[in-house]
Order: C-alpha cells, then sequence, then structure tokens
C-alpha cells in the first residue's frame, strides 16, 4: 500500500532511540523528511546521518523538551528549514514511573506539558497547509492501573483525553489527532532491558503478563504510528490504538 507519506514534513520529539527512531526511519523509508529532537548531541547526529542516507532530509536538534522556548524555537526552525509541517509526533517521555512528589512534576513538564506546547507551536503550520496528523505517545499504563500507573500512567491518560479534544477541535481544519498505547517494548538500553538487569522480579512478572510470551519491539508501534499519520488513514482521528499483542484486559468502545 501507498500511504502517501513522499514529500511530507514530519515532526518527532525524541527520535534517537526506541520507538521515536524506528518511527524517524520509518517516515524516512516512506519518503518523508524528517525533523527530530532528542538530548544527546552525538545520538542526534548520528540520526541525522542515516536518515540522509535514505534519500531524505533530515534536520536534527539537541533539545530538552522541559525547555518551553527551545520547544518553540525547534518548531519554528523545523518548519522554516523543511518547508512546512504535515505531521507531528510527540514522543519524548521523562519515564518517571516511582510515586515521588519530583517525577510528578517532571511528568507533568516533560510529557504532558512538552506535547501540549509541541501541538500549540505546530497548529498554525497544519492549519496553513489545509491538513495534517498528530499523533500522540501514550502507554498501555494510561488506560489500565498498573504498576507505573502513579505519575507516569497518570499522566498518559491526560494525554489521551487531550489528543481526543484536539481531534474534535480542529476537526474543521483536516487536522486529525490520535494517540497510540503501546505495551512493554524491548530495545537495547531502553527501560525493559534496565528493569531485566536490575529488577528480574518485575521484568518476569511483566513478561508472564503477555499472552504472546513476549513485549512489543519498537518497529511494531512505529508501523502503527505512521499508518495512522498517513492519508491512508485519512477517516481515523480521536482513536487511541492499542499496540500491545493483548496485553492489556480492559474492553475499550
Amino acid at each position: 500500500m501507498d500511504l502517501g507519506l513522499k514529500g511530507k514534513v514530519a515532526l518527532i520529539s525524541g527520535g534517537t532511540k526506541g520507538i521515536g527512531r524506528a518511527i524517524a526511519v520509518g517516515f524516512a523509508k516512506e519518503g518523508a523528511n524528517v525533523a527530530f529532537c532528542a538530548r544527546n548531541p552525538s545520538e542526534v547526529a548520528e540520526t541525522q546521518t542515516l536518515l540522509n542516507s535514505l534519500g531524505v532530509r533530515a534536520m536534527g536538534t539537541t533539545l530538552d523538551i522541559g525547555n518551553a522556548q527551545g520547544v518553540a524555537d525547534w518548531v519554528e526552525a523545523s518548519a522554516s528549514e523543511l518547508g512546512g509541517l504535515d505531521i507531528v509526533i510527540n514522543n519524548v517521555s521523562a519515564l518517571a514511573i516511582p510515586d515521588s512528589e519530583e517525577n510528578w512534576k517532571l511528568s507533568l513538564e516533560v510529557d504532558l506539558m512538552g506535547t501540549v506546547r509541541i501541538c500549540k507551536a505546530s497548529l498554525p503550520h497544519l492549519i496553513a497547509r489545509g491538513e495534517g496528523s498528530i499523533v500522540n505517545i501514550s502507554s498501555v499504563s494510561g488506560r489500565e492501573a498498573d504498576f507505573a500507573g502513579g505519575p507516569y500512567g497518570t499522566v498518559k491518560s491526560a494525554i489521551i483525553a487531550y489528543s481526543a479534544h484536539l481531534a474534535f477541535t480542529y476537526a474543521d481544519k483536516n487536522i486529525r489527532a490520535n494517540t497510540v498505547s503501546p505495551g512493554n517494548t524491548y530495545f537495547p538500553g531502553g527501560v525493559w532491558e534496565n528493569i531485566e538487569n536490575g529488577n528480574p522480579q518485575l521484568f518476569d512478572m511483566a513478561m508472564a503478563l503477555n499472552p504472546t510470551g513476549r513485549m512489543g519491539t519498537p518497529q511494531e508501534s512505529a508501523n502503527a504510528v505512521i499508518f495512522l499519520s498517513s492519508p491512508a488513514a485519512s477517516r481515523i482521528s480521536g482513536t487511541n490504538l492499542v499496540v500491545d499483542g493483548a496485553l492489556t484486559r480492559g474492553i475499550q468502545f
């Protein structure tokens, strides 16, 4: 299927590791130009080189999503450099799971307000295009109570609600907004590899909950994000797409 992404411009927060990197590479393979950010300069440079090698224009920026002015400047610079915006992906998370006041503040500032600020800065560019797509990355922890249901899960729930608000508010502008909620996702250097090494009891418990007998890969979640972002998903808006291999038990209507 031709997803109709060739020549589009995608903006991705957190594009150098895990799901974010798989999303950035996936867009590039579909022919979309990519602006992305992350905190580690060497990882930004390496990812930009990879994306450019796929024959598209890529713009990598070193950025802390908690920096409100930095976020606004990044969005404007990306749109200027690449000729506008068509797609916005909010992927960055502080992964602040333990229930402490510091983690509540961090989750609100990075996960939630980072998403809100990027959306607000990007919407004028999407509106100028006459159409656009926003996909915000949530989590299965945002739709059911689990061990990560404190600051992390609560903020992920808020992101689902905010995305639904965007979908309704901007439907008449031909702008779609959806959420993708991955389940456990394993990749080298990721949170689950760290848990596997540091808390094997928790890792074994989480693994046992997966009916497939395995955790997901970044590519599996990225595939869902890329499809939802594309013109092929033109009638899908306001949806929370769960990508978890039947991990969650709740019925989603």
